[in-house]
């Protein structure tokens, strides 16, 4: 069978960048009802591991942020400009034109789109009338491995087809000021936004995309997620999943390899969403690895933050970059409670 492969890369992030030493300096001013119980929240934001993250609106947003029906304006306006941006970016390293592009597919959990965000793209980009569209929606920071999957399966179904793949997050867009739980400053201290996409064709040269596959938990529902407020999406997170990970990742991924007659030994390298800093130990623990090897992962966090599915691109970016070549296994952990797997090829 003849594998897809990608043919191009690309991420962007907004214009506006939050430094994390100014956000912490402005926690007071933002949560301004915490009272005490901000002083014990504070070090979240070292222990984050974050230098800099990215958001399509300016710092003082946050002190008066507004309620859904804007938010979501900005989300609508804002992923567009950034799709654009990483489609072009995409379109011009592979050598296309726009009526090129056969089917597209759009992972987004930060936003409502109807008609969805692939709709909107198609009138700016004026993409072919025929073109096959899947929007994706509610898969959180796994999306962007088990979307990419998607564009996989829809190139090896229709060889010669060209996919485009696109992801978008705003999570910055998520704050919420009056909410004072422990979740809420984990995400002011751990989000941004970003973008990336890709192209995928069995036709043409690049990394080849193999087997893909996911696991889902059970009982597992309250782990990770989003609420609808009426001020917006508030985060859902539990103190338990670096626990979650060491316990019980190694056991559903040797599944997964085993069903694919592959082992731990056939990848040289770990292309992971780096959900957070101690997220990060908990997947070297439970892949076997040296501490600190899972490196451009902990690069991409301390540049740019969790931008939910987004983020695991940063990460195969800078690993394709850096001249690796290697057998590699892309995996994101999201709500379900669930991780995605993605063999991909580069050797």
């Amino acid at each position: 069978m003849i594998e897809p492969r990608l043919l191009a890369l690309a991420t962007a992030v907004p214009p506006f960048p939050l430094r994390q030493s100014e956000v912490r300096g402005r926690a007071a001013s933002l949560f301004g009802g915490m009272n005490g119980a901000l002083e014990r929240l504070l070090p979240v934001f070292e222990n984050a591991e974050i230098d800099t993250r990215y958001s399509c609106v300016p710092i003082d947003w946050y002190g008066e942020p507004p309620g859904w029906k804007e938010r979501n304006r900005l989300y609508l306006e804002n992923s567009l400009d950034l799709l654009e941006d990483v489609t072009r970016s995409c379109l011009a390293q592979a050598k296309l034109t726009p009526d090129a592009l056969d089917a597209i597919v759009v992972v987004s959990t930060t936003g409502i789109a109807t008609p969805s965000l692939d709709a909107l793209l198609m009138e700016r980009l004026g993409l072919r009338r025929d073109v096959q569209r899947l929007p994706i929606f509610g898969l959180g920071c796994a999306g962007g491995v088990l979307g990419l999957s998607r564009a996989a399966s829809l190139a090896r179904a229709a060889p010669g087809s060209r996919v485009l793949f696109l992801v978008v997050e705003l999570c910055a867009l998520t704050f919420r000021k009056n909410d004072v739980s422990k979740s809420n400053v984990v995400a002011t201290a751990l989000f941004g936004d970003g973008a990336a996409g890709a192209i995928v064709s069995t036709d043409g040269d690049g990394p080849a995309l193999g087997v893909s596959g996911e696991h889902t938990w059970p009982d597992s529902l309250d782990i990770m997620g989003w609420d609808v407020e009426e001020d917006g999406l508030k985060a859902i997170f539990s103190r338990d999943i670096p626990s979650l990970v060491r316990g019980k990742l190694r056991t559903a991924t040797q599944a997964f390899l085993d069903r694919h007659k592959l082992s731990f030994a056939d990848f040289g390298a770990f292309v992971c969403h780096p959900g957070g800093a101690k997220v990060l130990t908990a997947l070297e623990e439970a892949f076997g690895l040296a501490e600190g090897a899972l490196a451009e992962g902990r690069r991409v966090l301390r540049d740019y933050g969790n931008m939910s599915a987004a983020t695991v691109f940063f990460v195969l970016d800078r690993v394709l970059r850096s001249g690796q070549r290697h057998r590699m296994l892309m995996t994101a952990l999201g709500p379900g409670f669930s991780v995605g797997f993605l063999e991909l090829d580069n050797r």
